[in-house]
């Protein structure tokens, strides 16, 4: 048996604004850094092979923070933009609740929570906000659904979480809302009208037991 776990970073300082945040580059609160820790106290007794991350310092910290409090910080950790929240375009930085008024309620949900719907998009790529160094110019989003945040997300688990995971290596992803859900969506085989209500608690461990051939035995994963 090997373990997948995964964890949504600690509060950031745009959540507790309620904001969009995508690829904008925040840090966590002081509750957010509570949450890391409360997280890592929950995996005491876990051993990791592989830490992975995204390249934005809010998911950064929360690994640390866990890598720390276990005692793993000699574990090799990987930082990839393929882990990032997906971008949400002219909406970053935004209040949600302001969007609700200006867009309506059913829009901002659709933005939000289905898998293909895009938010408005910037009308070019903005290279002063998250990690685009990174990237190709040609490859710079303006905006991401759900979906196209999957195409990107899933290839970095196929290619560098799941082959560990099948040489019996424990992993932990450390990431965001979004990218947790695609990774669930891909785990458990959801379909692309119930990842809708899917949600992903800041600084919640999920855990998933998978035997030999990535067959999950055992999740916490609470379905609704």
């Amino acid at each position: 048996m090997v373990k997948l776990v995964m964890v949504r970073h600690g509060e950031s300082t745009a959540n507790a604004l309620n904001q969009y945040t995508g690829w904008n580059n925040v840090g966590l609160t002081q509750e957010g850094i509570v949450q890391a820790h409360v997280a890592a106290k929950k995996l005491k007794g876990f051993e990791f092979d592989h830490v992975h991350t995204s390249v934005l310092k809010r998911a950064i910290i929360t690994a640390y923070i866990i890598q720390d409090e276990l005692n793993l910080n000699y574990v090799p950790i990987t930082k990839s933009w393929r882990l990032n929240e997906r971008h949400y375009g002219a909406l970053r930085g935004l209040n949600k609740d302001r969007t609700r008024r200006e867009y309506g309620v059913s829009q901002v949900h659709l933005w939000r929570r289905s898998f293909y719907s895009i938010p408005p998009q910037l009308q070019t790529p903005d290279p002063n906000v998250g990690p685009y160094k990174y990237l190709d110019r040609r490859s710079m989003p303006v905006a991401e659904s759900l979906y196209q945040a999957y195409q990107r997300i899933i290839p970095y688990y196929v290619d560098q979480v799941a082959p560990r995971l099948l040489d019996g290596k424990n992993q932990l992803i450390v990431a965001h809302g979004s990218t947790i859900r695609a990774l669930i969506k891909y785990i458990e085989g959801i379909s692309d009208q119930d990842i809708d209500g899917v949600e992903v608690a800041n600084g919640e461990p999920l855990v998933y037991d998978f035997d030999s051939k990535l067959n999950i035995i055992n999740s916490n994963r609470t379905k609704k």
